[in-house]
């Protein structure tokens, strides 16, 4: 394995090295099925060397589910059982990792002294500085740089003005996606791009010890934020998706109901984001309004929303959101749902699509949390924020 900076790939290199999509992915189910006994090291061993048999991009542009980020965070999930592999490779990858976060935390820098928005690249879970935060909590939990990161989402979340309007710190002037345009920018709720995972990543950090100074205050202002744009049906409470720049001027939302209710960007995500802040601050009241809303979202109507098995925003997300929820309160209301919702997903049947946050790895992977009826041993799904 060789880490090098700006570097053209092949389509092959770079999709080994895609959690996402790629072998990365393939590997981190493998590994699993080591630790559970499900199957051998010998496979996992084989899947990471075929991960890492090319060149590892360590560019500006990668983060947690791309390039060095995502090899570091796979060999680290190796290591659950105190058992030291890979050393070398994750000593030098973490190495990698810090010099980008520093590099992207420069920029973001630069961004804020010009006042000009953010993007989904410079913040979120895949490809932004939240996901490399979810990576420094694991491989360097004392480091300057992990406090750094908490720092700039501290400074980013805090209200600013845009083109005249007053807007969240993290109001992107880019469409949430090509085929749904938001004319003068919007901002994102969901776990994967939005408000809910900067949301997740203070509040996990916060219970694990790291905290820096207002970080409480921009916990309380992203709940704030929730609860002004909070929306209650008789099928549950839910959330818009993102922000527009007219709904900021009417102060709803241009729909009357709720969406699917999936880890990325619907209820079942931001109810676990609030689920975790009103531990890390001791609010009761949230906390149980937050099981209450991810209970209902097992339930139909909404679950006859969901489509598709996968984690993105399927039902394998929907099963290991709510487990993880489900661990963190003596309430029975959501573990009452879930053998319902397991049986949904391994009595369906699979496509052709074999990534993990899409396809069939991810919906395996969800699988062994079903079948032995523990928490992953590798602590997989700390790379979708909800443990």
């Amino acid at each position: 394995m060789t880490a090098a900076g700006a570097v053209t790939l092949t389509r092959d290199e770079a999709a080994a090295q895609s959690l996402a999509f790629g072998t990365a992915g393939h590997a981190l189910l493998a590994i699993e099925q080591a630790f559970n006994g499900a199957d051998t090291w010998a496979t996992a061993q084989r899947l990471i060397k075929q991960a890492t048999a090319g060149r590892v991009d360590a560019g500006t542009h990668t983060g947690l589910y791309y390039g060095a980020p995502a090899i570091a965070f796979l060999l680290h999930t190796t290591t659950a059982d105190g058992c030291e592999r890979f050393p070398a490779a994750r000593q030098a990858l973490d190495v990698h990792v810090r010099r980008l976060t520093r590099r992207r935390l420069t920029a973001a820098g630069e961004r804020l002294r010009q006042d000009r928005a953010a993007t989904f690249a410079e913040y979120d879970l895949f490809t932004g500085l939240i996901g490399v935060g979810v990576l420094l909590m694991r491989c360097a939990p004392g480091s300057d740089e992990l406090g750094d990161v908490l720092r700039y989402v501290v400074r980013m979340v805090q209200p600013r003005y845009h083109d005249g309007v007053h807007v969240p710190g993290w109001w992107v002037d880019h469409d949430p996606d090509p085929l749904l345009p938001t004319p003068g920018g919007h901002a994102n709720l969901g776990m994967a791009h939005g408000a809910a995972g900067l949301l997740a990543f203070l509040a996990h950090a916060a219970r694990h010890g790291h905290t820096v100074e207002g970080q409480n205050e921009a916990i309380g202002w992203l709940c704030a934020f929730f609860d002004q744009w909070r929306q209650d049906s008789a099928s549950g409470v839910w959330w818009p998706q993102w922000i527009t720049r007219d709904q900021l001027r009417t102060g709803r939302p241009t729909h009357d109901g709720p969406g699917r209710p999936s880890w990325c960007y619907g209820a079942a995500g931001i109810a676990r984001a609030q689920q975790l802040a009103a531990i890390a601050t001791g609010d009761r009241t949230r906390k149980t309004t937050a099981e209450l809303t991810l209970a209902a979202c097992l339930t139909r109507p909404q679950l006859g929303m969901l489509t598709d098995t996968g984690i993105c925003h399927g039902f394998a997300g929907l099963y290991q959101t709510a487990y993880r929820a489900a661990a963190d309160t003596t309430n029975h209301v959501i573990a009452e749902q879930l053998p319902a919702l397991a049986a949904l997903i391994t009595d369906a049947e699979h496509g052709g699509d074999t990534g993990f946050l899409t396809g069939n790895t991810g919906v395996a992977l969800t699988t062994q949390t079903i079948r032995t009826g523990q928490p992953p041993q590798s602590r997989w799904d700390a790379c979708l924020l909800i443990a």
